[in-house]
């Protein structure tokens, strides 16, 4: 590991920065998230804004439950971006970008990004991980598409999310029942 020279900013341990749009966020992205975050001391959960793609929920809507989802995990960070990724990951000192993987359909899109990232920033390196057996089916574009259609969208993402999938769709709010057997 490279010496700091002498004037050199304070080492902020090793930081990722997981970009997406996280519209919503689902388990799919917090198994990513807990598991980077066994490897490095600091992620950065950062959230697109992407003015040319229609997003259910706002950017701050977005931020809002990420940071209440992630509120006892100090070194989960929500932030948001616009603008070249590569110009915001060189703001945050992080050199490593986060990427999620479902299925090998994900890998040919995501190595062509990482490809691109690395051309714009030599010093910058994508890891990609591949998502939990239980949500390498979970997609924002589904969870929505069900949840849409009145469809249970619980276990997926978290109450919070599914709440507030409900509230959009302007569907009702139910509370769990508890399913009480007879003897």
């Amino acid at each position: 590991m490279a010496k700091k020279k002498k004037g050199e900013e304070k080492d902020m341990g090793k930081v990722a920065i997981y970009p997406g749009s996280f519209d919503p966020i689902t388990y799919g992205h917090i198994d990513i998230i807990e598991r980077a975050l066994e490897i490095f001391d600091k992620v950065i959960i950062a959230i697109a804004e992407n003015a040319e793609k229609r997003s259910l929920f706002s950017v701050e809507e977005r931020l809002q439950m990420v940071k209440i989802i992630f509120k006892d995990t100090p070194n989960a960070i929500a932030d948001s971006f616009k603008g070249l990724l590569v110009d915001y990951v060189a703001k945050t000192n992080a050199k490593v970008i986060l990427r999620g993987l479902r299925a090998t359909s994900d890998f040919e899109y995501e190595f062509h990004m990482a490809s691109m990232n690395r051309s714009l920033n030599t010093h910058l390196d994508t890891l990609f991980m591949m998502t939990s057996k239980d949500y390498f089916f979970v997609s924002s574009r589904t969870i929505k598409e069900v949840a849409k259609l009145g469809g249970g969208v619980e276990g997926l993402v978290p109450d919070l999310v599914a709440r507030r999938l409900k509230e959009k769709f302007k569907l009702p709010i139910t509370k769990k029942k508890q399913i009480v057997w007879d003897d």
